[in-house]
């Protein structure tokens, strides 16, 4: 006779077939349009009427779902309630009170503005607020289904169309393209990366574990015979796997044991997962696994560019890693990991038994917009599991990642009037073959709070293979219904979150889609601008002024080491060809068009810093260099109590700093050379920060907007140089 189902069983059922109908209407193909001038706001607010429609359309609604859900049921806020004098005082502390917040907020940093060439922010789409705010009013929480039954499923739909603009399979039906991807959205990009080193750890030290209960387990003992393949292509057994096989098995292989335990041995899966509580290191910690461990393995390691976000560290240290863990690797003259130094650092990883958990390549830095030599990163991978050592290759592209909507071809019809800014223009050829290589990594962060253009908090993590989730699946009965819930909220670090957030990527990926003709063409704009920016910058000293700027980023006849005519050819070609253009005659001209995606960083971070001349004479002295710069900076950034009003800062950078611990001495005293310093120190130098994230900077109503920049920003190196030097005089 059949068992009724349980009242849980019920809930996940109705609550399942209500995800499916509403998937039915909210995922819709073919969706999107062409116009960039109606995605934003605007730098003028030139979209006020419309934003306020949109408002108004998302007010009306919830309103109105409210007055009509329960039809019968009384009101509490009465006509006669509203004419009290109590009343009315609140109504009018809750309009002062909002005043002088408004009030405050006018000192805000004004992202949106051609002036802010600052940190990576910038406008947040039409779409995203109309959606962020429509669905705030009702104030779902992604932590459960019940709390969120229509944006648990947006988060899913989001989640979807990430990978698959990553490159990852999203079909359930594909054998040939691998397991299903799976993406969900997190605060941020830390929490992403944070995830994403936890699934790492527990992969790695999942197979040591089931080994163990196997052995252990009477129940489990018969699976002593499950047949694996090794790092190296060989086929053991578990039970006869060494401690070092198991800890390098593919993550294919890894998240393929249960479901084969089952299928081979006719393990249940609810038993398999209760003995592996008393195994797993999610469990038992490291103490409690290295007890299973051959003698000669030591503890695991991470590596990454020394360049990476400080979420990796922090990452390391919360999972009981360890900061020191994380091995630093150097990076080029480029700013890029140095895949020489790698491959250095897996080999004494190799030679002393130390697991490598995860090798991070960081798709688009955060002070340079560098991005790691990925191919390569894969390509070491196999070099290295020839010789029995594996890892989980992961890409942090939480800047980086939007970038690759322009490498995808647009899959409904554009406006005939629509003109594609290709990947040839927008993107070099290195940039592009990594971009190209993304697909291959097991894990990618990417935030659409960054070059997504979404209202905070809206960070992300995508797994090639979906199953990967569930090693950081943690379920509490009371709210998951005993885990037969079907969620996004039980994966990763967070309980409650905002469905206002994948509401706001939801709607913003419905109307700027995720390929050439969307954000393609926002950020192949903003590729174009930031070398425009790039190009006025290094050519705004003339040869009798106090000052010169030297970029990070050198010229390519620099890179490719040909020599000073070269090189002094090519700065007066921009100079002459490139900075004074309109962006029409730059398109016409090849040489131009060969040269512009060369120019300036990987994406569209530029770094550079300023040094003096006193009497005409180069100043050598690195404390007074960093004390020049770190003077515009402050005459040009908005921090509290150093300004009474935006209005007085007529334009934004950011500063930075290279140091010889995060970067190496041979890297910062090469750029010590380059500005006329002595390196006779081991003193950091202070850089200047960049970020074009204005896709309308060279195309106002009014022409060129870079000119303006430039202006203020010659007009204060001059001030701080001459401030700097008659100090200097007068002591």
């Amino acid at each position: 006779m059949k068992q009724p189902l349980t009242s849980q069983q019920r809930f996940a059922r109705n609550l399942t077939q209500q995800h499916e109908e509403i998937l039915s209407k909210l995922k819709v193909k073919g969706t999107g349009s062409d116009d960039l001038a109606g995605w934003f706001l605007g730098p003028k607010a030139e979209n006020t009427q419309l934003l306020q429609e949109l408002i108004r359309q998302a007010l009306d609604n919830h309103c109105n779902d409210r007055k009509n859900l329960y039809p019968n049921d009384p009101v509490y806020v009465t006509e006669e309630m509203k004419q009290t004098p109590e009343y009315q005082q609140t109504v009018k502390i809750l309009k002062d009170k909002l005043d002088v917040l408004l009030e405050q907020l006018k000192g805000s940093v004004p992202f949106w503005s051609y002036r802010w060439q600052s940190h990576m922010n910038w406008d947040t789409t039409l779409p995203s607020m109309a959606g962020y705010f429509g669905t705030m009013l009702y104030n779902p929480n992604n932590v459960a289904a019940e709390a969120s039954p229509v944006t648990t499923v947006l988060e899913m739909i989001v989640g979807d169309e990430l990978c698959k603009m990553l490159g990852y399979n999203i079909s359930e039906e594909s054998q040939t393209q691998g397991p299903k991807a799976w993406g969900h959205i997190t605060c941020d990009g830390s929490i992403a990366n944070n995830e994403a080193m936890w699934a790492a750890r527990n992969l790695k030290y999942y197979s040591i574990s089931l080994a163990a209960a196997i052995k252990n387990e009477p129940l489990l003992q018969k699976a002593g015979a499950l047949k694996i393949s090794l790092a190296n292509g060989t086929v053991t057994t578990i039970s006869q796997a060494s401690s070092w096989d198991l800890l390098n098995l593919s993550v294919d292989e890894v998240l393929s044991l249960p479901d084969r335990l089952n299928s081979e041995f006719h393990i249940n899966l609810d038993l398999l997962n209760d003995i592996m509580e008393n195994y797993s290191i999610q469990n038992i910690g490291f103490d409690g696994v290295n007890k299973y461990l051959d003698s000669d393995i030591k503890s695991p390691v991470l590596m990454a560019a020394s360049t990476c976000h400080y979420s990796w560290p922090k990452s390391a240290a919360v999972l009981g890693i360890g900061a020191n863990s994380l091995i630093k690797v150097y990076v080029d003259e480029n700013a890029r990991l140095h895949i020489g130094r790698l491959k250095e650092e897996l080999q004494n990883a190799l030679d002393n038994r130390m697991p490598v958990l995860m090798v991070v390549a960081v798709i688009g830095t955060t002070e340079e917009s560098a991005v790691d030599p990925l191919k390569d990163i894969i390509q070491v991978r196999e070099e290295f599991r020839k010789q029995g050592l594996n890892f989980v290759i992961h890409s942090d592209a939480a800047w980086g990642g939007y970038f690759t909507a322009i490498l995808r071809q647009p899959e409904r019809q554009v406006s005939n009037r629509f003109v594609l800014y290709t990947p040839t223009l927008t993107m070099n050829a290195y940039v592009t073959e990594q971009y190209a290589h993304i697909h291959q990594s097991d894990s990618i962060t990417i935030d659409p709070h960054k070059a997504g253009y979404i209202p905070y908090p809206a960070g992300g993590l995508c797994y090639k293979n979906g199953a990967m989730r569930n090693l950081v699946a943690f379920a509490a009965p009371v709210v998951y219904h005993g885990g037969v819930d079907p969620t996004v909220g039980i994966y990763g670090l967070e309980g409650s979150k905002p469905g206002a957030a994948a509401a706001a990527a939801y709607m913003s990926h419905q109307v700027i889609p995720l390929d050439q003709s969307g954000y393609g063409q926002i950020l192949g704009k903003c590729l174009f601008n930031s070398k425009r920016l790039y190009s006025a910058f290094i050519t705004m000293a003339e040869p009798d002024d106090p000052f010169t700027i030297v970029p990070f980023q050198r010229l390519p006849a620099e890179k490719n080491g040909e020599g000073p005519d070269k090189i002094k050819q090519q700065y007066e070609f921009i100079k002459e060809e490139i900075v004074p253009k309109t962006n029409e005659e730059i398109m016409a001209d090849p040489q131009a068009v060969a040269l512009l995606p060369e120019l300036g960083s990987d994406q569209i971070i530029i770094t550079y810093t300023f040094n003096f001349k006193e009497n005409g004479v180069l100043n050598k002295s690195v404390d007074k260099l960093n004390e020049l710069n770190l003077n515009i900076f402050q005459a040009l950034s908005l921090s509290p109590g150093e300004h009474d009003h935006p209005s007085k800062t007529p334009m934004y950078l950011t500063q930075s700093q290279f140091d010889n611990e995060s970067y190496g001495k041979s890297f910062v005293d090469d750029y010590k050379k380059r500005l006329g310093l002595s390196i006779d120190n081991d003193e950091p130098v202070n850089i200047l920060i960049s970020t074009t994230m204005n896709p309308w900077l060279t195309d106002t109503s009014e022409g060129n907007f870079i000119p303006e920049l430039v202006k203020v920003l010659r007009q204060t190196v001059l001030e701080q140089v001459e401030k700097l030097v008659g100090a200097l005089e007068e002591a």
